[in-house]
């Protein structure tokens, strides 16, 4: 496991800091809740018809006996509508929280801990360059709630479940899988993107 993750999964869209949140579970089970998140990104992006380059989950150790773990995932949206973009953003932490649900380690402490503000922020602040609205607690004149993203998304992941967990088992096995070895496992479309090769 490497000491040091690298700096960019650190900080957020901004460049802030993103926040750190201690999930009350071993180093296995987060680490998985991990790869649930990650999936969920990588399969919604892909059913909405975006080019998904790498999903992962990444681990470090920054003093013995400690660990910290975070996930990225890279994909290419190119012609999607802005509320599919916003609710595959959203599907990362609903992921997290139903792998909690599904595999009995649900708490409400573990769930607080699946907090992703930052996949909330990035989408809001991309979309609102675009003219689409966001709210975070209300329904802006013709935009969305973020809680009518999250719905969306939840329905998704429901309707995909069976595609994020094979995703997710397969990235905590191999750390890194490209878009095209989720296309191969989960039967899905990864969409061919120009721009380069998955």
């Amino acid at each position: 496991m490497r000491t040091t993750p690298p700096a960019e999964l650190l900080t957020d869209h901004t460049g802030a800091p993103k926040p750190l949140l201690p999930m009350p579970l071993d180093y296995e089970q987060a680490r998985l809740g991990i790869a649930f998140h990650e999936a969920g990104h990588a399969v919604l992006s892909m059913a909405y018809g975006m080019h998904v380059i790498t999903s992962e989950v990444i681990a470090w150790e920054p003093t013995p006996g400690d660990w910290n773990i975070t996930g990225n995932t890279a994909f290419h949206a190119e012609s999607v509508h802005a509320w599919r973009f916003a609710a595959q953003a959203a599907a990362g932490e609903i992921a997290n929280i139903q792998y909690l649900l599904a595999y009995g380690l649900w708490t409400p402490e573990r769930a607080v801990a699946c907090a992703a503000d930052h996949d909330r922020e990035q989408v809001i602040d991309t979309l609102s360059s675009y003219g689409y609205s966001i709210g975070r607690g209300h329904v802006p004149t013709g935009g969305k709630s973020w809680g009518q993203i999250r719905g969306m998304a939840r329905r998704k992941v429901s309707h995909l479940w069976r595609e994020i967990r094979t995703t997710a088992h397969a990235i905590n096995d191999a750390t890194v899988l490209t878009g095209d070895e989720i296309a191969a496992i989960t039967k899905l479309t990864n969409p061919p993107w120009d721009g380069g090769a998955s």
